[in-house]
């Protein structure tokens, strides 16, 4: 046969045996799991797997619900290699010295029938103690200070066991610090949080186990080393689990978290992420039933007093309620976003406005990455931009706009909490940092069409006109799968469809301003699509609105452009990190698109229905062509746009930069 062929034959069989081999699971915390629990075992609120609980002689029992296919189908006789990663905790009952330990099994069945409790941990019993036919392997974590049998003696240790509940090889408890050969102990039996690793070789036929601290990474040298050959001892398809059981004295056993896999390494647990354990009380008596009886009525009558006022204080909230509260009634506590961005600690920064800061966060409740921005309660004009921010973006839900998730007002303090969007903002994308990732265009197209979407929503679509008043690239967040998002909405303003705004102060950041602002301050859905063009011409040149050259001065980005118009190729104001791979037809559209949305005059602008008919192909938008042989050909229409544009626009926009300069400390520059 030719050797390709053998090649062929051999790779596909390598790929079954790999695929027949594939295993692997994580659990951080246990809550709404697939494990399978007996006897004392169960799931308790806060996600830990409890094995036993407080009662004496008690056995508890949990498997994942799946079987190992521990030995290929092609090569029965070798087990696999395997490792599994957990973390643990052992709670002995109050003024008592806790009872046995528990272990980490493989076995052929999901269950242990007849087992014992005491020091058989809930695995084995008398008769069937050292018998081949088990096929069990074991990892004990004996807490017990000797035994009555005579066997492992030293208690708080760790052992090896197969088949039978005498271990072959163990060790006292303790890890080995930094790569060394000094150990540091390990107390099992504290209730404090315990890392486990257990790694079987199955090429070289070697168990390794380690142990550390909740707060102390994997030791390089394992704990206990020992050579073994589990092929003969496990069967083709084994059940992963845990076990546990007390006797004359009790103790509690949880599993925390638990990961698997077959053939590689156990993944890794958000250590951040798991349940701890509780402390367990002290055996009933009489002295404690009365004491609890007590401590439970001075509690009820607590709790009802504390209810009381509580209702009392909601119904005299209720009363004066102002309607930027009702426009988003999700209230944060301070202490939980405090926590989430772990003290507003500078390392959680990632922004820096105007007004306020934005740290990120996870929140201590569920876990769920948010973005939390502080405004200075000290400024009359954050204390604005909060109220309409939960006056306008508390109410709106679009794909395109950043979601507020809710707020949280102290003396101190106002904090906005947003969806955390991953990848930052845009014009971190474009050119100011982050230089090694270059926004491909059909990247940029999108999300140029996704802010729209989302202008057109607040223009139109949305049940009042919602003004933004500040569209810039900074204020455009990417999020994960490198969609844009509108976000910022503390200058926007409200008001009925059909009506006029009545807003008349100047707002807005330099470069995005409309001409017709700086004379009548007054905003428009027009002033907003101004700043979109802007922005258009921004994503597609990869310039910012304006340029500070030495020497040179200021050089509006609309002005460059233009001239690139007129000197007869538009193509040469597009951002060359783009290395030409692009459409031609659309770019020239979006910086043509970009210049009719800048317009000096706001009758000439389009509304944002007309500029997503444009971004969508419905409609061609009339703009520059150059024919083949190297001339221009202009349309009539698109000439009378050149006459106009190019005399009104160029003037009126370096106007407004001088008007934007002498009056810079009102137009919150550098928001």
């Amino acid at each position: 046969m030719d050797s390709p062929y053998c090649l062929v034959i051999l790779a596909f069989f390598c790929f079954i045996l790999v695929k027949a081999q594939s295993f692997d699971f994580v659990y951080n915390g246990f809550n709404n799991s697939d494990i399978i629990t007996d006897g004392g075992a169960f799931i308790n609120p806060s996600g830990a797997l409890k094995l036993t609980n407080r009662t004496y002689h008690v056995i508890g029992h949990a498997f994942h619900p799946n079987h190992i296919p521990i030995k290929s189908s092609t090569s029965a006789k070798n087990a696999s290699s395997f490792s599994t990663y957990f973390v643990f905790a052992i709670v002995p009952l109050a003024e008592t010295s806790g009872g046995f330990g528990f272990a980490f099994t493989l076995s052929p069945n999901r269950g242990f029938p007849g087992a014992q409790s005491n020091h058989f941990l809930g695995v084995f019993n008398s008769m069937n103690n050292g018998k081949d036919t088990n096929h069990i392997f074991m990892v004990e974590f004996d807490t017990v200070n000797g035994r009555n049998e005579g066997v492992d003696a030293d208690g708080n240790h760790i052992g090896i066991n197969i088949n039978r509940v005498e271990s072959i090889a163990s060790q006292s408890a303790d890890y080995y610090i930094n790569n060394t050969d000094i150990t540091e102990q390990v107390y099992l039996q504290k209730g404090e949080s315990i890392q486990a690793w257990i790694d079987y070789d199955g090429v070289n036929k070697v168990v390794n186990v380690t142990v550390s601290p909740m707060l102390v990474s994997k030791p390089i040298k394992p704990l206990i080393t020992h050579k073994i050959d589990l092929s003969p001892v496990l069967t083709e398809n084994m059940y992963a689990g845990f076990s546990a059981a007390t006797g004359d004295k009790a103790s509690s056993h949880y599993i925390l978290g638990w990961s698997f896999r077959l053939n590689g390494t156990a993944d890794p647990l958000n250590l951040a992420k798991l349940p701890t354990a509780p402390p367990e009380e002290p055996t009933s008596s009489k002295n404690s039933h009365l004491k609890r009886a007590l401590i439970a009525s001075f509690s009820s009558v607590i709790i009802l007093l504390v209810g009381a006022f509580y209702i009392y204080r909601r119904i005299r909230q209720h009363e004066v309620l102002e309607d930027w509260e009702l426009d988003c009634p999700h209230r944060f506590r301070y202490r939980d976003l405090y926590n989430a961005t772990r003290g507003f600690k500078d390392s959680e920064l990632i922004g820096v406005g105007g007004f306020g800061t934005v740290y990120k966060g996870v929140l201590p409740t569920n876990g769920a990455e948010v973005a939390v921005k502080k405004i200075s309660s000290n400024s009359l004009q954050g204390m604005r931009e909060f109220v309409a921010e939960i006056e306008s973006l508390g109410r709106l839900r679009h794909k395109h706009l950043v979601n507020l998730q809710g707020w949280c007002k102290t003396k101190n303090d106002l904090l906005l909490v947003y969806d955390y969007v991953p990848n930052g903002s845009l014009d971190s994308l474009l050119y100011r940092q982050k230089r090694d990732i270059v926004l491909t265009w059909d990247q940029r197209f999108n999300i140029i069409k996704g802010i729209a979407a989302g202008l057109l929503y607040l223009h139109e679509e949305w049940d009042q006109v919602v003004i933004h008043r500040d569209v810039k690239s900074s204020n455009v967040l990417i999020d994960g799968e490198l969609n844009g998002q509108l976000g910022d909405f503390g200058l926007a303003r409200l008001y009925d469809h059909g009506k006029n705004s009545h807003t008349t102060n100047v707002v807005g950041t330099i470069g995005y301003i409309a001409p017709e602002l700086t004379r009548t301050g007054k905003a428009s859905t027009s002033t907003d699509v101004y700043a979109y063009g802007v922005l258009l011409l921004e994503v597609a040149s990869g310039r910012p609105p304006i340029i500070y050259e030495s020497g040179k001065g200021a050089l509006v980005l609309a002005d460059w452009v233009i001239e690139c118009l007129q000197l007869g190729n538009i193509i040469d104001a597009v951002d060359p990190r783009l290395n030409s791979v692009y459409a031609d037809k659309e770019v020239q559209m979006v910086l043509g698109l970009g210049l009719v949305c800048s317009h000096s005059r706001p009758e000439a602008r389009p509304t944002m229905k007309q500029v997503m008919k444009y971004l969508n192909g419905d409609e061609s938008l009339p703009v520059f062509e150059q024919s083949s042989n190297g001339s221009d050909r202009v349309d009539e229409i698109t000439s009378k746009f050149l006459e106009v544009f190019t005399t009104d626009t160029i003037n009126i926009s370096r106007r407004s930069l001088s008007i934007g300069q002498i009056s810079s400390s009102s137009l919150n520059a550098g928001r």
